[in-house]
């Protein structure tokens, strides 16, 4: 099967059509000395990682990272391109992947997993600029579906829990980007996903105006999948 790009053009109002994330309102570039409080998302606490009490091989892929196309029917989203970079969420390529109004997914040492792999294959694309393809992200609740369609197979995912990170905090970007998603230094042994964007109208709304050289906000809203099927 071949993997088309699906690069819907959508309208982008006022001021919304921002590089990075995008900003409701040019960014305001600022160093306080202490990040400002989180935006009001709330966090779940993560899964039981205990072992499996059989002996059989987990549900997985083999984690190659590959071209995927995304969809979560809750949010409307259908045959979104996931394009896998050699990097870390929301870098320099990711952020030019993102602004090409499709998803990136990074891998390697300071990246997760490919599809359906053992670990977190982490997605992130824009909500409120380009395509504003994680426009809904946020709609996401607890046991919605998600399907990553790739030339292979379909892994199906099951939303689990939502937690944040902090851009301007090492330690809530080791979290995010951890092999269990919100546990660094944990082994995983399971296949998850972590769907990830801005948090600008939340941030904005609190008062936080700072972003990136990117223009990409301090705080992301992050959705915890685990793989269930593979078709």
């Amino acid at each position: 099967m071949k993997i088309t790009s699906s690069r819907a053009v959508v309208t982008v109002l006022g001021a919304l059509a921002l590089g990075g994330c995008g900003a409701e309102t040019p960014s305001v570039r600022s160093t306080p000395s202490a990040p400002s409080g989180p935006p009001a998302v709330a966090e779940s606490p993560p899964p039981s990682q205990s072992p499996s009490a059989t002996e059989s091989a987990p549900l997985a892929s083999d984690g190659r990272p590959m071209r995927g196309e995304l969809s979560i029917p809750r949010i409307g989203l259908t045959d979104l391109e996931v394009v896998p970079y050699r990097g870390r969420t929301d870098d320099a390529p990711g952020t030019e992947i993102q602004n090409g109004g499709v998803a990136a997914s990074p891998y390697g040492p300071r990246g997760g997993t490919g599809p359906g792999g053992i670990g977190n294959y982490q997605v992130t694309a824009h909500r409120l600029s380009s395509t504003q393809a994680f426009l809904r992200l946020p709609e996401l609740e607890r046991n919605d579906r998600v399907t990553v369609r790739t030339e292979e197979a379909t892994y199906v995912y099951r939303i689990t829990r939502t937690r944040q990170t902090s851009f301007r905090s090492e330690a809530s970007l080791r979290a995010q980007r951890a092999p269990v998603p919100g546990r660094p230094g944990v082994e995983p042994t399971e296949a998850m996903i972590t769907l990830s964007t801005c948090a600008t109208p939340e941030d904005h709304a609190a008062g936080n105006f700072w972003s990136d050289e990117f223009d990409n906000p301090e705080h992301r809203i992050d959705k915890i999948g685990v793989l269930v099927a593979i078709r």
